[in-house]
């Protein structure tokens, strides 16, 4: 595949994700959640610590401490002392954060949706499969 084939694709999946997003963001917004804030308060389960979650969101880890104070004020987000190792906080989502992102997500979901539908059944599973496939 060549570079221009390649950065086509990239484009092309950007500008669907973007536009869902920037679709669904005043809803999301409504239930009390920013869009980055929605994307940090989404990956806690898998990334506890703070520099995790900027590594796996490729944002700046200033950046992420921000978007988690704000999550903390909101009462998303608590820190707890780490049992492993008592000089590291770990991230705990609260249940108001487990109901705010369950909220987003459906918004985001029921969004996205509106999209597929352009897209018959396989197609949606292979397009499911292939996005799969490029994160392995």
């Amino acid at each position: 595949m060549s570079a221009s084939n390649a950065a086509r694709i990239w484009s092309l999946n950007h500008q669907v994700l973007t536009r869902v997003m920037n679709e669904c963001a005043p809803d999301i917004e409504a239930v009390g959640l920013e869009a980055k804030e929605f994307f940090v308060l989404g990956e806690i389960d898998d990334c506890r610590y703070p520099a995790e979650l900027a590594l796996r969101l490729a944002l700046p880890k200033p950046s992420v401490t921000v978007y988690l104070r704000n999550l903390e004020a909101k009462g998303f987000v608590r820190r707890e002392i780490d049992p492993g190792d008592l000089r590291r906080h770990r991230l705990v989502v609260t249940p108001s954060g487990i109901d705010t992102l369950e909220k987003a997500l459906n918004i985001l979901s029921a969004r996205f949706d509106e999209w597929l539908v352009r897209l018959d059944t396989s197609e949606q599973v292979e397009l499911q499969r292939l996005l799969a496939k490029l994160l392995n």
